[in-house]
């Protein structure tokens, strides 16, 4: 195959369409990828519904555009169509949908008329972007993004939990000069709220986790790169920094089965400058995510990071993309496993010339009890600066606890960890004052997620305007309460009566607590 591509006629391409020799466009650029077919994760028949013909909307719809030229030898490429070759080539009649091509309305509200995003500056709140990526992103963007563990208690829960914390605010306080700036392991943000990880954000925007992380640099708060993100790694970050200003970012990490991966990718974001790495435990299998799997998906995807990736399902339970781009993670992983993370760490600090003797944090996300919040304060020698507080946007295991109990329950069982570590929470927040109750009741900052993917529908532009709502309304809320700045939020701001008997209690819990594995069985055994 020639090195120098060269235009390439329609009846050319046309006899390359089967799987003894199979050519597809993407992006005007012709490819033999006949023998990649049967090694794609989807299996060759996706592929094959473009041979001799244009993949590029399908394969831009989950795929970062540098993929296909790093997964391919350069030899594959063979040549390239104009634009009129390609304007007369049979169209394939896939649904797709994108943020820049609306979806047709539901019939009940209007017939024949397609759905048309309205204006960015009409967007007044975070449940305004979650209606229009609704109606903007195709249903298998929405399956995946949209579900949640079994009967959805634990994500409804997520939500709702909020509304039963009530504010007890103070009066004739001077707030004229309010700010929300604060500092997350150590670096400022101009408010405590971090783009939690999320897989495949280029489901809902062709820019994806780059429109993330540049949105969010430009409000000056911090992302969390999915190691399932849509793009490759070094794209992110190389898209947020330059010599002059580079712009911090963490890290989250699944561990691989094949623990030389894990090794590779963190020495790699150890290069890159990662601030933090937030090690994602919650989930050693990933939850029965019913709408995911019941949607038939026409193409399969692979992360470029961590390199998991949807397939054909090869059992019977179905063919969710969570499930599939998951069977990479270490379902072993345990405590003990810490020290040898931090030690990769350590190592990806002596290959990057990098001065060892200040750690690269450790948070431990994931956490859902306060013993496994206490227990977290062994591993402080190892890096461990924060704990967590997750049950996966209820996407793992469903009625496990909203992380405000969690935090309310580490209140009971171990307020000591809130002197030695940052915690932080996650799940349902939408609103300003979720933020604020959050912090009030200890958190040192809040993770948002599906809100986030939802601002994708307006790329860059869309994730900026989510900052600064959640900014202003966290502001007006803090000065209703009467303080100036973050460090001035307290529990007694707060009323958690309709949710306190919703937290363990002490006593009957302790038990819980991996030293001791047996005590809280003799509590229970006592009171029967």
């Amino acid at each position: 195959m020639s090195l120098n591509p060269k235009s390439v006629n329609l009846h050319e391409l046309q006899k390359h369409s089967s799987s003894s020799s199979c050519w597809i466009i993407v992006d005007k650029k012709v490819w033999d990828i006949t023998s990649f077919l049967e090694s794609h994760p989807g299996g060759p028949e996706i592929i094959l519904q473009y041979a001799g013909n244009d993949a590029t909307t399908a394969y831009n719809e989950v795929h970062a555009p540098s993929i296909i030229s790093t997964t391919l030898d350069s030899g594959k490429l063979v040549g390239y169509v104009t634009d009129d070759d390609l304007a007369s080539l049979p169209k394939i009649d896939k649904p797709t949908a994108s943020p820049d091509q609306p979806l047709p309305a539901p019939e009940s509200e209007s017939i024949g008329k397609p759905y048309t995003k309205p204006p960015l500056e009409t967007i007044i709140n975070a449940y305004d972007f979650e209606e229009v990526c609704s109606r903007t992103i195709s249903e298998k963007a929405k399956a995946f993004y949209m579900s949640a563990a079994t009967d959805l208690i634990t994500h409804q829960m997520n939500s709702k939990i909020y509304s039963k914390i009530l504010f007890r605010p103070r009066v004739l306080r001077p707030v004229r000069d309010t700010g929300t700036s604060s500092s997350i392991l150590g670096i400022p943000t101009s408010l405590p709220v971090f783009v939690a990880p999320a897989a495949m954000a280029r489901l809902a925007h062709p820019d994806g986790e780059l429109a993330l992380a540049r949105g969010a640099k430009a409000e000056g708060i911090l992302q969390v790169i999915s190691t399932n993100a849509s793009y490759p790694l070094r794209e992110i970050v190389e898209s947020i920094s330059n010599s002059s200003s580079p712009h911090p970012w963490f890290l989250q990490l699944y561990v691989n089965r094949n623990r030389k991966q894990t090794e590779d990718l963190l020495t790699e974001a150890v290069k890159l400058g990662v601030r933090g790495i937030f090690l994602t435990v919650d989930c050693p299998v990933a939850g029965k995510r019913e709408a995911d799997e019941r949607l038939a998906h026409d193409i399969s995807m692979k992360a470029p990071i961590s390199g998991g990736g949807s397939q054909k399902s090869s059992d019977a339970k179905g063919g969710g993309l969570a499930r599939m781009m998951g069977l990479y993670i270490d379902s072993n992983l345990q405590w003990s496993d810490i020290p040898w993370i931090a030690k990769s760490l350590i190592q990806g600090q002596q290959a990057a010339g990098v001065k060892t003797d200040k750690q690269i944090p450790i948070v431990i996300k994931g956490v859902q009890t306060a013993a496994d919040a206490r227990f977290a304060l062994q591993y402080e020698k190892y890096g461990v600066k924060s704990v967590f507080l997750s049950n996966h946007g209820g996407r793992s295991l469903d009625t496990s606890p909203p992380a405000i109990l969690t935090l309310l329950e580490c209140w009971k069982v171990c307020p000591e960890i809130f002197e030695k570590l940052e915690v932080y929470v996650d799940g349902g927040i939408h609103r300003g004052t979720d933020v604020v109750k959050a912090l009030s009741l200890g958190a040192t900052a809040v993770g948002v997620g599906r809100p986030f993917l939802y601002s994708l529908a307006y790329g860059k532009d869309g994730v900026q305007k989510l900052v600064n709502i959640f900014q202003d309304e966290a502001k007006v809320t803090m000065q209703m309460l009467g303080v100036n700045s973050i460090g001035q939020l307290h529990p007694g701001l707060i009323n958690t009566r309709g949710i306190d008997h919703l937290v363990p209690d002490t006593n009957d819990y302790l038990g819980d607590d991996p030293r001791h594995p047996y005590a809280g069985r003799r509590r229970l055994l006592a009171k029967l």
